[in-house]
């Protein structure tokens, strides 16, 4: 099977690996990849907002599969162009994408399946803005309605940083706070079956303890120690499966990974957001852990093919960490040399934002670089991962030091 992986992130870096090693997958090209993907797939500089370029790369190659990994190119609708040519596509028509493009579409779609979420208010006008935040009240909860590189939400108790985020928005969605630690978990959909993954839990604030402004994420782990034990078939039960059977009965049948985003409150799960891709950096942990072969099971998908499939998992925990360059999230510096990598016992370095220049290896975006650890439990996980990431050497880089931490304490505590 030829694949050709769209994306060039930290997790394409993971997929790219889990397909690579899948022996179905007897040919791989990433588009446009970067200098950790072209150890083991050659890459192609392909705009990945060019949905025709895309397209017309995958011609070329005379592939089986595209793989997307991120949300840019599916809200675009590159899944539909491939689609009309007779490729196989995993992952989400433009229609569908919009559960990621749009918080008001996905949360006119969880009212309709019947899928718990957070009240919230759509607005467009500052008097609708200002309605919304009196009604919630702090800690306020402002959405962006459309893409914003994981950038767009603002959780804050100052009113005036809600209404100003709100203000720059087009249209925003305004919510009510959830109270409850919050978990991700994915399901590989075919359209009409979806399975669901294992969990993991993601750290999106830039500091230690929670604190400092939201990002793309610092951080995640899998599994779940502390996690309700029922977490997967409850979610399956009630997020996933209607959502995937709603999206269905609306003539838009969702093909790809759909990501749900929970807050696991003292009334039940509810979901937070959706997202039509694998998430960042979370997919740096499920990827080492699954033993399911991931290019079989992608095109299974791809190709409406899921019923009766079950996932495997290693019998193990993953952490992964990230680092993030100098001044990020807001100003992010980029060019600056990355030092020699470690070699640490059962990790794995995956590039985010890395290039190559006549200087070598340097950066060439905000988060740089993602480092797993996997081990027997959270503890020996974590221990390879910082072990790992405190030998890479980047000028005014950094990293949260408590990634996994309070949930390696309580596995121990166990």
């Amino acid at each position: 099977m030829k694949i050709l992986l769209v994306g060039s992130g930290g997790r394409e870096h993971a997929l790219g690996l889990g397909l690579h090693a899948d022996p179905e997958c007897t040919e791989l090209h990433v588009a446009p990849g970067n200098p950790g993907i072209s150890e083991f797939a050659p890459c192609h500089p392909v705009n990945i907002s060019d949905n025709q370029a895309i397209l017309t790369l995958a011609q070329q190659l005379e592939v089986d599969l595209v793989v997307v990994g991120p949300e840019v190119p599916l809200v675009n609708g590159v899944a539909d162009l491939l689609r009309a040519a007779g490729i196989s596509v995993f992952g989400p028509s433009k229609a569908a994408a919009q559960l990621e493009g749009s918080k008001n579409f996905a949360k006119e779609v969880m009212a309709d399946a019947g899928v718990p979420t957070a009240h919230s208010f759509t607005c467009t006008t500052q008097a609708e803005i200002e309605k919304a935040l009196d009604t919630f009240g702090a800690p306020y909860v402002v959405k962006d309605d459309g893409l914003a590189a994981g950038k767009g939400v603002v959780v804050t108790r100052d009113r005036q940083e809600a209404l100003d985020h709100a203000l720059a928005c087009n249209r925003v969605v305004i919510e009510e706070f959830l109270v409850g630690p919050e978990v991700s978990l994915f399901g590989i959909s075919d359209g009409k079956t979806v399975i669901a993954m294992q969990p993991a839990q993601d750290f999106k604030r830039a500091q230690d303890n929670d604190s400092g402004p939201n990002t793309g994420g610092m951080g995640a782990y899998s599994p779940l120690p502390w996690a309700p034990s029922d977490i997967i078939e409850d979610t399956h039960k009630k997020v996933l499966a209607p959502m995937i059977a709603e999206m269905a009965a609306r003539g838009t049948p969702f093909v790809g990974l759909l990501y749900a985003g929970l807050a696991l409150t003292d009334h039940g799960t509810r979901v937070i957001e959706f997202n039509a891709r694998f998430g960042d950096p979370e997919t740096q942990v499920l990827i080492p852990l699954l033993k399911t072969p991931l290019a079989s099971l992608l095109y299974k998908a791809a190709t409406r093919d899921l019923e009766g499939v079950s996932l495997q998992w290693r019998n193990e925990s993953a952490v992964t960490v990230v680092l993030a360059s100098k001044g990020y999230p807001t100003s992010p510096e980029s060019g600056d040399v990355i030092g020699q990598f470690p070699n640490v016992e059962n990790t794995v370095i995956f590039h985010a934002g890395t290039s190559h220049n006549e200087k070598g290896l340097v950066s060439s975006a905000g988060r740089v670089l993602t480092v797993t650890g996997m081990g027997s439990d959270l503890t020996e996980a974590r221990d390879r991962a910082y072990r790992a990431i405190s030998h890479i050497s980047l000028d005014g880089s950094f990293y949260r030091t408590d990634i996994a931490l309070n949930a390696s304490v309580a596995e121990k505590g166990n």
